[in-house]
This record gives structure tokens, C-alpha cells and sequence, in this order.
């Protein structure tokens, strides 16, 4: 094993030199990593989660809520921004996934879709990077509409020809999976990510058989047609300058 400083990892973009681990990192970093000289416009930022549903379980969510946001200093589990990278204007709705294991709830829906109007008045594309554990139990049916909510933008965003690039990192998994994270006109991994529906513990239990090797990594997806590019982390910026540049000529 290499133990290296909190420095070089930072300057290794959080990828491992020897095996090529992509450690989880949040919306902070990948702007930092994207967006040119780290600038940007952070879009909607006073949007927050409520308790709808008087939800409860070990503690009550409102005091779950409180507690993530001291912990993280976040308002919820994504941040959105418009920025350019290598000069070409975008608008990124990142994932954190310390903040309630990046969760869907109804304020993620709702930055999420009104990153999607910010794109379509100022007809610049849109980057989604998921990193989630899919709907938020906690508000029930309000998080699941989310997704058919940002499924319908999407679609509208696709009939005015902007472009929409989603970028699947470890891990992506339940109704982000089955919406939006695969609705991109290109749809791009990063190396090794755990990308699936039902996690590989519960397909297994489900079907009751072993699964094939690498089942549900970022790989095994894009074998089986579900990715187009498996990209990695250093390589980011400049291939979604590339492609940014073929969807716009």
C-alpha cells in the first residue's frame, strides 16, 4: 500500500495512481475539477427540504435535516451552477452524498428541474452528475414525482435540440437509475462506478443466483448497451469540451 498526503490526492483529482479508485467526491470538487478556474454562479441556493409528511423513524426527519445540514453545510443532496468549461457556457446539477447518501427529495427535484429551465431560456446544455442511493423514503410520493418531473423537462429540453449529458459515478442506483441518469443524450460513466436499480445483494437474494463478475460496475453497464463511455476523472474536462463541441457545430 501507498499512503500519499491529503494534498496529492487533491492534485490526483481523488483517483487512486495505482489501482484507478475514483473515491466519492461532491459537487465542491467536480466544479473545481470542471469549471474553468473554478468559477461559476451557484443557481438556486436558498432551496431547501420541508417535512410534507410529519415523517419519523429512529428520529424525527426535520431533526435529520438540521443535523446533516451543520454536518455538511449543505442545504440538500445536490447543488446546481452555471459556469463555462474550456469557455463553453453549461449549467452542472451535481450530487453530494454525504448529504443523505445523495437522496432525491423534493428540493433536489426542484433544483434540478429549474437547472433544466435555466438551460432551455439561455439554450446552453446541461451535465447531471448522480451520485445517489435513489427517492428519499422520508417524503414518500413527493420524492418519487420528482423524477417523472425532471423526466417531462428533459424531454422538452430534447425537443429544443439542448444538448443533456449524464455522468453516472459511484454509486448510482434506484429511481435516479430509472429516470433521469439514463435520459442523457450521452450518458458517461466513470471507471468502476456501481450503477443499477436494485442493488447487486438484493438482485441476488431476488433471483437466487450468482451474479456474473463485475456485475453492475460502470463496465459490465457499458458492455451490456446501457452506457456510452466509461471516462476517467482526469480526462473529464476535456472530453465534455470535445463533445460539447460536436453537439453545438
Amino acid at each position: 500500500q501507498t499512503i500519499i498526503t491529503s494534498e496529492d490526492h487533491h492534485n490526483q483529482l481523488y483517483v487512486c495512481e495505482n489501482c484507478n479508485h475514483h473515491h466519492r467526491i461532491n459537487a465542491k470538487e467536480y466544479f473545481e475539477i470542471l469549471f474553468d478556474k473554478n468559477k461559476f454562479i451557484e443557481l438556486d441556493s436558498s432551496i431547501e427540504s420541508k417535512d410534507p409528511l410529519g415523517f419519523e423513524d429512529r428520529k424525527k426527519y426535520t431533526e435529520r435535516l438540521e443535523e446533516v445540514k451543520k454536518k455538511t453545510g449543505l442545504k440538500d443532496a445536490v447543488t446546481t451552477a452555471y459556469g463555462t468549461i474550456e469557455k463553453q457556457n453549461v449549467v452542472i446539477a451535481c450530487f453530494n452524498f454525504n448529504f443523505i447518501g445523495g437522496s432525491m427529495g423534493s428540493a433536489v427535484g426542484e433544483k434540478i428541474s429549474r437547472a433544466i429551465d435555466y438551460s432551455r431560456k439561455n439554450k446552453i446544455p446541461l451535465i447531471i452528475i448522480s451520485k445517489s442511493g435513489g427517492a428519499r423514503m422520508m417524503e414518500a410520493s413527493f420524492s418519487l414525482m420528482q423524477l417523472a418531473k425532471i423526466s417531462a423537462k428533459l424531454a422538452r429540453l430534447g425537443e429544443e435540440k439542448i444538448p443533456y449529458f449524464s455522468i453516472l459515478t459511484d454509486p448510482t442506483t434506484g429511481g435516479i437509475t430509472a429516470s433521469f441518469a439514463m435520459l442523457g443524450d450521452l450518458n458517461i460513466g466513470e471507471p468502476n462506478a456501481l450503477i443499477g436499480f436494485a442493488g447487486p445483494r438484493v438482485v441476488k437474494e431476488t433471483i437466487g443466483k450468482e451474479l456474473p463478475e463485475g456485475f453492475q460496475t460502470s463496465e459490465f453497464v457499458k458492455e451490456h448497451g446501457f452506457l456510452d463511455l466509461i471516462v476517467n476523472r482526469k480526462e473529464m474536462k476535456a472530453k465534455l469540451s470535445q463533445i460539447i463541441k460536436l453537439y453545438s457545430s
